[in-house]
């Protein structure tokens, strides 16, 4: 344990003594910067993948429900009250909604666009939270035996729907299940009053347009058939909720939670982040060649301070160590840095929103969440890479043999 303090002080003293070229401390500083700044780089650059990635998802979460009950083998199933009403009483469920989606096509004033309509029920304001996201209008979707609906911004704009015009209706056409005879028209149509527009997310918005559960069910002929079961669970969620769902719906039905629900996309988000984080890390090696460089450059300073520690009894393998250290030592202080000068730049972005976002989007900054999990595994990425780099001058000071006269 004393040899290795006393080698981690010779290796802070190769780093921060004075040296003979000056040239040498300018290139240590300039490699330790270096590790500095793609530390703090790389931190935030996951900070962002991990803030979009909760942007996102929040924008999901107001429009899928906490659990999607779907059948396993086709597209709708019969409405049973009695599961609906098993489900209900489960612990941790907190309401639970009816839906039924399919394609269609829409048209008002002579203006078409192919979209999915949703019928929901009356409890569909309870379990979404799209209530939230109304851009204009109400959440109606019958009045007065009306039937209303509400667009997503991207197909009311696509429309150009006026809400706020009674006399114009939207039209809704969808194929019939069942032809009488060949000369039968394939669609059948119903009428609907615009009611209000919605803005969540634009997969969302631009496809979407809801409906009571009643008029899609006669528009699609359905009739007691749905889509699905929406679940809001409640918060917190107690242990087993979803596990007595799946046992009540049984083997014929699949249950997925938010993530499952948005699986493919969730994926494919956190490979982007950690494809970003590998080419990242492949730049830090480019700051590696400089620190390869300035290590070496001080064990040719300091050849003559190893042959005098070997000839007083240090073995090869503890002059190598002395070398490594400086690997360390300088990755830990990159790390440090970068952790530090990340954590600044995070406050900042987060307080004043240094970098903005283009007007039209759902914020106006770069969305940042630090992840602990992150800054470890890039702390540990600069120290393995610094430590790598003093792995040649290690090498050869294990080599060098004990040579007392000074060239």
């Amino acid at each position: 344990m004393q040899l290795m303090n006393l080698s981690f002080n010779i290796a802070s003293r190769y780093i921060f003594g004075k040296k003979k070229t000056n040239a040498i401390n300018i290139i240590t500083g300039i490699s330790i910067l270096g590790l500095t700044v793609g530390t703090a780089a790389l931190i935030l650059v996951l900070s962002v993948f991990n803030g979009l990635e909760m942007l996102i998802s929040g924008m999901f979460g107001a429009f899928n429900p906490d659990l999607l009950i779907q059948p396993v083998k086709g597209k709708h199933f019969a409405y049973d009250e009695d599961m609906l009403a098993k489900i209900r009483g489960i612990d941790g469920v907190a309401e639970v909604s009816a839906v039924v989606e399919e394609l269609a096509l829409f048209e008002y004033k002579g203006v078409q666009a192919f979209g999915r309509l949703k019928g929901v029920d009356n409890k569909y304001p309870e379990v979404s939270r799209i209530g939230s996201h109304l851009y204009s209008g109400s959440l109606t979707f019958r009045e007065e035996g009306v039937e209303k609906a509400v667009l997503g911004l991207g197909m009311a704009d696509r429309l150009a729907v006026n809400i706020y015009d009674p006399f114009v209706s939207v039209t809704v056409y969808a194929p019939k299940r069942t032809r009488r005879s060949a000369m039968d028209q394939p669609f059948q149509s119903r009428n609907t009053q615009p009611s209000g527009i919605f803005m969540i997310q634009q997969d969302f918005d631009n496809e979407y347009v809801l409906s009571s559960l009643a008029f899609a069910q006669d528009l699609l002929q359905l009739h007691d058939r749905i889509s699905a079961f929406e679940v809001r669970l409640a918060s917190p969620t107690p242990s087993g909720t979803i596990a007595a769902v799946k046992a009540i719906v049984g083997s014929d039905f699949t249950v997925k939670d938010r993530y499952e629900q948005d699986e493919a996309f969730l994926k494919l988000q956190r490979l982007e982040k950690w494809v970003s984080y590998i080419i990242l890390s492949l730049t830090l090696f480019l700051v590696a060649f400089n620190l390869v460089g300035a290590i070496w450059m001080i064990l040719r300073e300091k050849i003559l301070d190893i042959s005098v520690l070997k000839a007083m009894g240090y073995t090869d393998r503890d002059t190598s160590l002395i070398f490594k250290q400086m690997g360390l030592i300088i990755g830990l202080l990159g790390a440090i840095g970068g952790v530090i000068l990340a954590l600044i730049i995070y406050n900042l972005q987060v307080k004043y929103a240094l970098v903005r976002i283009p007007d039209g989007f759902a914020v106006q900054a770069y969305p940042v969440a630090l992840s602990w999990i992150d800054i470890i595994v890039v702390s540990a990425t600069v120290i393995i890479i610094a430590y790598l780099s003093a792995l040649p001058a290690a090498r050869f000071a294990h080599k060098t043999p004990i040579n007392l006269r000074e060239n």
